[in-house]
């Protein structure tokens, strides 16, 4: 009863009071509320096992790539709407970077230990109580002006939003196969990109009419419709259907016969691998290039190749678009032309997110076409690399029971090096701001080469792990 314990303190501590005596039957009653339902008898009927099978796999997988793509939507406002801050005088850019940083550290935490405690939850309440909480968060966010309560709004925001990725790894490892995973596993990884797309434009679009604090309040809002829909679509693990474990309905042993022991001590074969934390560590590096471009391109593009916000938004546009396709390709690719193996493509992708950072910094003002095809290029590497480095390699080789804290670590280590960049980005790039003509000219110089020398060196830690074989 622990996990599922911890589970509730870290869903709804933020923004619970301490709990009195009196509270403590309603406090067991979340906690058996969140966790996995029981066991149920197998079903009898082969055929009624195959209908419904089928259909709680596409509901759910439809379910996670939709919500997870959601979830980006209230996590991105903050790099839609730096310029209209900076602008209006509310923060600075010192200020930015470690509003940003706040919120990365806290969702690194987050992702953590709220990917541990996934192995023992029911997927559908966990995820969809976690996306409402974030979508409320976005609503108070854009109701305030103090930058206290910008750090304590976005941090809290961190902590739900961490609650996205491992669950909905979780759930792919219940319901599909080892060897139809990879393929899966790229499409859902690819959702992000939607939501990176619909911020970069829709929110875009509502600030440029409505103001910054639009930009929070539009996602806000439909967030929590969606998390509404989420909590009916979504589902537990198999077994609490009455149906068998996926690798029996699909006859798919090929990793060889699942691990023994309990869930928490396949958790701990985690933490001994080597191969893992040298995966960690490669993500993220990959993870400093891939937020430098979330949150500080749409500014770059605005001050030094003077983009309006509608046309920086349109030409980061072509980064999620190309996410998606190098998200969905990936891990077909690999199950499809690699026998489920990801050394290659991973080299082949992080070759391609390096080749299109350093196309959009040398790219000359005014050339708009440059800029989209860097952008597509990074996008489409970054999209391949989040599936491959930022949880596929590590799930594969590790126990499937386990996949949340395969899932939990990577991130948290992918998030430190993201939140490490926000606040290393945003003082490097003030520090080096002149004052031209009454007005502060930024150089970007010194932080493209920040962002540009972490994805090479990810990518020569990534190819340390050619060798590594998947299990079951």
């Amino acid at each position: 009863m622990v996990a599922p314990r911890l589970m509730v303190v870290v869903l709804l501590g933020p923004v619970l009071i301490p709990l009195k005596l009196p509270a403590i039957v309603m406090f067991n009653s979340l906690t058996t509320y969140f966790k996995t339902g029981p066991i149920r008898s197998l079903l009898s009927d082969s055929a009624g096992i195959r209908r419904l099978y089928e259909r709680k796999r596409w509901s759910i997988f439809l379910s996670l790539v939709a919500g997870y793509g959601f979830f980006y939507t209230c996590r991105l406002g903050l790099s839609v709407t730096k310029k209209p801050l900076l602008d209006a005088g509310v923060l600075t850019v010192s200020q930015m970077g470690i509003i940003g940083s706040v919120m990365l550290y806290v969702y690194a935490i987050g992702k953590f230990v709220n990917g541990m405690l996934s192995d023992h939850a029911n997927i559908r309440r966990f995820m969809s109580w976690a996306l409402l909480l974030s979508a409320l968060i976005n609503l108070a966010f854009g109701f305030t002006s103090l930058f206290a309560g910008f750090v304590i709004l976005w941090g809290l925001n961190g902590w739900f939003q961490s609650i996205g990725s491992a669950p909905s790894v979780v759930s792919i490892c219940q319901w599909f196969s080892n060897r139809e995973r990879g393929t899966r596993y790229g499409i859902w990884a690819g959702a992000h990109n939607l939501g990176e797309g619909m911020t970069f434009i829709f929110v875009a679009w509502l600030v440029n009419h409505y103001g910054w604090r639009a930009g929070f309040m539009g996602p806000g809002i439909v967030c929590a419709f969606v998390a509404l829909m989420l909590f009916r679509t979504l589902g537990d693990r198999p077994q609490t259907y009455g149906l068998p474990p996926v690798a029996d309905y699909k006859n798919d042993h090929s990793a060889g016969p699942p691990p023994q022991g309990t869930t928490a001590e396949l958790q701990k074969q985690v933490f001994r691998n080597p191969w893992v934390w040298i995966l960690a560590v490669s993500c993220a590096l990959m993870y400093v290039a891939r937020y430098a471009i979330n949150n500080w391109a749409i500014l770059f593009l605005q001050e030094t190749k003077h983009y309006s916000l509608i046309d920086a938004g349109f030409v980061m546009g072509a980064y999620p678009v190309m996410g998606f396709v190098g998200a969905a390709a990936s891990g077909w690719m690999s199950d499809r032309f690699f026998n489920s193996r990801r050394n290659l493509p991973t080299l082949i992708y992080g070759l391609l997110q390096t080749a299109g950072m350093i196309l959009l910094f040398l790219a000359p003002a005014g050339q708009r076409w440059i800029d989209v095809v860097a952008m597509g290029l990074f996008g489409f590497g970054v999209g391949g690399l989040i599936v491959f480095l930022a949880g596929l390699i590590a799930v594969d080789i590790m126990p499937k029971a386990a996949a949340g804290t395969v899932k939990g670590l990577i991130g948290l280590f992918a998030y430190v090096g993201a939140g490490t960049q926000d606040w290393i980005s945003g003082f490097l790039i003030d520090g080096h701001k002149t004052m031209v003509n009454g007005h502060n000219v930024y150089n970007f110089t010194p932080v493209f080469y920040f962002w540009i020398g972490a994805s090479l060196l990810s990518l020569l830690l990534a190819a340390t792990a050619w060798n590594v074989k998947p299990r079951e």
